[in-house]
């Protein structure tokens, strides 16, 4: 499913799903949530702790978490 198509879901037929990641920055553990209505999506949040970039990649399928890859997006 593209971005479109997703945008066009009801709240009913999305799937949200909070997963606790570690910073790679400063290590701390943050909550993200990821909309698990779309195939595959990045995304750059940053840390609720120190403020830096994350990028965060997954993937999903009929609404469950297939991977998910954690990297900072700057890299010291």
């Amino acid at each position: 499913m593209d971005l479109a198509a997703a945008a066009t879901l009801t709240p009913a037929t999305r799937v949200i799903q909070f997963e606790t990641i570690t910073c790679p920055y400063c290590w701390e553990s943050i909550e993200i949530s990821l909309d698990l209505s779309v195939d595959a999506q990045q995304q750059v949040e940053d840390c609720s702790v120190c403020c830096r970039p994350i990028v965060i990649r997954y993937s999903a399928a009929d609404g469950e978490l297939l991977s998910l890859d954690i990297v900072a997006e700057n890299p010291e």
